[in-house]
């Protein structure tokens, strides 16, 4: 009886184990297409390896970048809440996957065409898993990027974003507030339609003012989004780097340890 219990638990240890190192393989081949830009063939590679290892998360936040620069927000999104279901322990890489988020959402909010979109909501003071609700892209951006700053609060170009994105924000309160001065602005204007011809002439004169400051507003949050977008495009970079040096790091640590331990042995 313990012979085949022996027998048994050796061949799920032997499957486990050649699973993963398809896994692994798969891994190494869609990093190779996506370093070529072949963002398709990198994700069916990475799929390929989270189906022999469901737990791989180096496959899963790779997955999560090749749906991204393929414009699939809602997939990458996805992928990053499901990266951050495998990864609780490294603050770095789960600020990478929450700062990837933000930038997910800005590019959402810049596509968008007047639809409500889902996101993740953070709740109390430590970063929550993300959940899903009806949303404001912009603003779920700005939580995306105070959520990878309370795991990584030296992440400088996350605390960029963050600032573009809440001016972004403010820019669109001030815009908003001007419509409402202005719908009650023409409400006035036109029960007072009776009064004189100056008056009326000074109104319009102030009308034409609010509609160029308002113009004036719009066109610096276009810039706003521009230069964000912009940003974002390096940040991907400096991401992806920061996110090999960890992985690099751990890699340093295991052998460390592994050396360690022969030597004690």
């Amino acid at each position: 009886m313990k012979k085949i219990i022996f027998i048994t638990l050796f061949t799920l240890i032997a499957v486990s184990l050649s699973a993963q190192k398809e896994a692994r393989k798969a891994v190494r081949s869609g990093n190779k297409a996506y370093k070529d830009q072949r963002y398709g063939a990198a994700e069916a590679e990475y799929h390929k390896a989270l189906k022999d290892d469901a737990a791989s998360k180096e496959a899963s936040f790779n997955l999560a970048n090749a749906y991204y620069k393929q414009q699939k927000w809602d997939d990458a999104l996805k992928e990053y809440q499901h990266y951050l279901t495998l990864e609780n322990q490294n603050p770095i890489k789960m600020s990478a996957a929450w700062s990837n988020m933000g930038n997910t959402f800005l590019k959402k909010k810049a596509n968008e065409k007047g639809q409500g979109q889902q996101a993740p909501v953070p709740q109390g003071q430590q970063p929550q898993q993300p959940q899903q609700q009806q949303g404001d892209n912009l603003k779920m951006s700005m939580e995306a990027y105070k959520n990878a700053l309370r795991l990584n609060p030296k992440d400088d170009n996350t605390r960029y974003n963050l600032a573009v994105v809440q001016k972004m924000i403010q820019d669109r309160q001030n815009e908003d507030q001007n419509k409402d001065q202005n719908k009650d602005q023409n409400k006035d204007q036109k029960q007072d339609q009776n009064k004189d011809q100056n008056q009326d002439q000074n109104q319009n004169k102030d009308q034409k003012q609010d509609q160029k400051d308002q113009k004036d507003q719009n066109q610096m949050s276009q810039d706003n989004m521009q230069q964000m977008l912009q940003a974002i495009e390096q940040d991907e970079k400096n991401t992806q780097e920061r996110v090999n040096q960890a992985k690099a790091q751990e890699r340093k640590q295991k052998n460390e340890n592994n050396r360690k331990q022969n030597k004690d042995w």
